[in-house]
């Protein structure tokens, strides 16, 4: 997004508590300084199949704690089951997520590549991307202006080459060192999220991503997106 960018609210739209960071912590940390109203929509921010859980107030508060080293807006929280969001209505998925979109006045949303192996992810983006042509069927509403795919290591990484689309990054945002170090504080907010070297959740693994990220495009540090919706009159 360039320096020049208009003030605009912005919308994360991911399936589990931590994915928001993951995916692109830097990039929302660094919106919100510019004054970006920066949100995160989270399905199923329960997240009760999850291993190694904290109890529910101790998650709510990481989830409320990482929003806030972000310096992001109050998180929209839903309820759906993880791991089960196959068995969910997909059109319930979309209309959770077109009321985040209502409510916020979203104008550029984030979400999960649809070829992620984790199946939340997949359902969520495909409910995302039905939601984000809101505007189109409902008058009153401001135009999209983007809609951008994020990887979530652990995730995205892990998708078999051939099961499904491959993730193609072509956009990237520049990180400083205090971004990504920002980053991996809103990780440290989530408890047992976090694992040790060579797992894609690791401090060095982020890092390293982030180091990949930024050679690829000509910086130190970058996270990046695949970015398959831009009105360009808005450059």
């Amino acid at each position: 997004m360039p320096a020049t960018a208009p003030i605009e609210p912005i919308l994360f739209v991911v399936a589990h508590p931590d994915d928001e960071v993951l995916g692109g912590g830097g990039l929302l940390g660094t919106l919100a300084d510019k004054g970006h109203l920066v949100t995160a929509c989270i399905l199923s921010s329960v997240a009760a199949a999850r291993d190694r859980r904290p109890q529910d107030h101790e998650l709510l508060e990481d989830t409320l704690a990482a929003s806030k080293t972000l310096g992001m807006h109050a998180p929209i929280l839903g309820d759906f089951p993880n791991i089960k969001l196959n068995v969910v209505p997909h059109i319930e998925l979309v209309q959770f997520i077109e009321d985040a979109i209502v409510s916020t006045g979203a104008t550029q949303i984030f979400t999960h590549h649809p070829g992620d192996l984790n199946d939340d992810h997949r359902k969520v983006s495909a409910a995302c991307q039905a939601a984000a042509r809101l505007p189109l069927r409902r008058d009153g509403l401001p135009k999209l202006q983007g809609l951008h795919f994020m990887e979530v290591p652990s995730s995205t990484d892990w998708a078999f080459p051939g099961a499904g689309p491959a993730f193609t990054p072509n956009s990237f945002f520049e990180l400083g060192e205090a971004d990504l170090a920002r980053k991996l504080n809103a990780l440290h907010c989530y408890r047992d999220i976090m694992r040790p070297m060579p797992h894609p959740r690791s401090i060095e693994a982020v890092r390293g991503l982030a180091a990949v990220r930024g050679g690829q495009a000509g910086m130190i540090y970058a996270e990046a997106f695949q970015s398959v919706f831009t009105n360009l009159g808005y450059l």
